[in-house]
């Protein structure tokens, strides 16, 4: 069979630029594995001198400031787990409010009827132009005015609420709902409230699962607005949390196996949710590209 030299090429690309993207990943698993004393020793191998743990165990609270010294690493430590929950509650917290907000907003954009309609949802969709950075400063002086500093009400809040790209995302799936099935639950009795809950949102499970995942990585990975409201520790994320870890290093030179293996811990509930959700991910958006 002939070798088509195109479909060749093309895999080979594929493959190139899979490295590419998976190279940083096994780097900072490498350096976590990697014991401080071996980091700088002029090695550039792809697998860890002296493998270690200790850096993970570090992290996790599990060795003591001693035994990270007795194995070439530093005293620097972080609450992890506590860290962590932050970073679930916020989270958790901001996708429920996007999923179901966004989905109300994105089925009266798709179905109800009034004056004016397209012309605010497209004023609407246009402020996907403003740049993010520009909200933080306002959004800061009113959390700030009203007492949301260094809490959780505060980091969630400007977050919470619908966002354009939820609301167009969803609303697509909800024009491709048929019009008759909402009017033969509106002949039965069904109120347009009862339509949405029941009739409406079990159809668009996939989609509305996939806008849920979109916010929970996006959320995960916010660093600004965290640093600049959640300073205490009962309310810091894991974000926040890694550059101050970084910054207690006691010596001059940052401690880069414990900050990887920070990173890498971090990563992980957003890798697993990739895992198991890609797919439809990647299906949920082609069809809103299509549609």
């Amino acid at each position: 069979m002939r070798k088509n030299p195109a479909r060749l090429l093309a895999w080979a690309g594929l493959l190139a630029a899979l490295a590419i993207t998976l190279f940083p990943f096994w780097w900072m698993v490498r350096t976590a594995l990697t014991g401080n004393a071996h980091l700088f020793n002029g090695s550039y191998s792809l697998l860890p001198d002296d493998p270690t743990m200790i850096n993970f165990e570090r992290i996790l609270g599990l060795a003591s400031p001693e035994e990270a010294r007795a194995a070439g690493g530093t005293s620097a430590s972080m609450d992890f787990w506590r860290y962590l929950q932050n970073s679930v509650v916020f989270a958790a917290a901001v996708v429920a409010g996007q999923v179901t907000f966004s989905a109300m907003a994105a089925y009266a954009f798709a179905r109800l009827r009034f004056r004016g309609r397209d012309v605010l949802f497209y004023l609407f969709l246009s402020t996907m132009m403003i740049p993010p950075i520009f909200t933080v400063l306002p959004n800061f002086v009113l959390i700030k005015s009203l007492g949301g500093v260094n809490t959780f009400w505060g980091l969630v809040a400007p977050y919470f609420f619908m966002t354009p790209f939820a609301v167009f995302f969803l609303r697509q799936f909800f024009l491709s709902v048929p019009g008759e099935i909402e009017e033969a639950a509106g002949l039965d009795g069904a109120s347009r409230w009862r339509i949405f809950w029941q009739v409406v949102v079990p159809m668009n499970r996939g989609p509305l699962v996939t806008l849920a995942i979109i916010t929970a990585v996006q959320t995960w990975n916010e660093f600004l607005w965290p640093l600049l409201v959640a300073k205490q520790e009962n309310v810091r994320v894991l974000t926040t949390a890694m550059a101050i870890f970084q910054q207690q290093t006691p010596n001059a030179t940052p401690d880069w196996a414990g900050l990887m293996a920070g990173a890498t811990l971090a990563v992980l509930p957003v890798l697993l949710l990739l895992i198991l959700f890609g797919r439809r991910l990647v299906d949920s958006i082609r069809f809103t590209g299509i549609k």
